[in-house]
This record gives C-alpha cells, structure tokens and sequence, in this order.
C-alpha cells in the first residue's frame, strides 16, 4: 500500500513558478512508474507527466520546455516543477503511483492516488 501527498499548489501570476511536491510513503521502493495529472471541473482527468523507475521521462506536448518532473529517491518525494504557467495551467493537480506497470499514460491504470493540489492561474 502506498500513500501520495501533493503539496505546493496555489496562485500565481501568468509566467510565474510553482514547483510540486508528492510525498510518498512509507517509501518508494515498490513504485514502477509515477506521474502527474491534472483535472478541471467537467472534464476528464490527463496527464502531463510521467516518470519511470528507470528515470525516463514523458511530457504532455502542452507542456513541455515549460514542466519538468523529478523524482529524489532518498526523500520518497515526486516534483513537478512548472515554468512560464498560463491561465489554461490552472487545475486540480494530481500525483499517481503504479507499482506493476511502467510506461503507462492513462488515469486508470495508475494503483495510488494523492488527493490533489490547486493549481490557479491568473492572468
């Protein structure tokens, strides 16, 4: 069993920073593939980020050259750095686990979930 909190959400300005965290625990040693998503009211879950155990990396088009997603090991923690946010960025914003699959891009195939960050972006 693995449990996911986000942390680092709120509000910034158009072009402004914010950087994501997910705390897992009790560690993630048993976690395969980890990603973020992001969902606005009335529409489906997506993702924008994924990493693997093996540290390759996946990007939502939308977002890349502006997010980059990272992993420590040592703190059990999952980051989500955005740069140059827009307004369309704002959301609910999500960390995931799976620990049998790898390479994986849609909601349900994910096994944990975190309970979700804001994310508001004015302009």
């Amino acid at each position: 069993q693995v449990q996911l909190v986000e942390s680092g959400g709120g509000l910034v300005q158009a072009g402004g920073s914010l950087r994501l965290s997910c705390a897992a625990s009790p560690d993630m040693s048993s976690i395969a593939c980890m990603a973020w998503f992001r969902q606005v009211a009335g529409k489906e879950r997506e993702a924008v980020a994924r990493i693997n155990r093996d540290g390759s990396t996946t990007y939502e088009d939308d977002v890349k050259g502006r997010f980059t997603i990272s992993q420590d090991n040592a703190k059990n923690t999952l980051y989500l750095e955005m740069n140059s946010l827009k307004p369309e960025d704002t959301a609910m914003y999500y960390c995931a686990a799976a620990t049998t699959r790898w390479m994986i891009w849609t909601a349900s195939d994910f096994d944990y979930w975190g309970p979700g960050t804001q994310v508001t972006v004015s302009s």
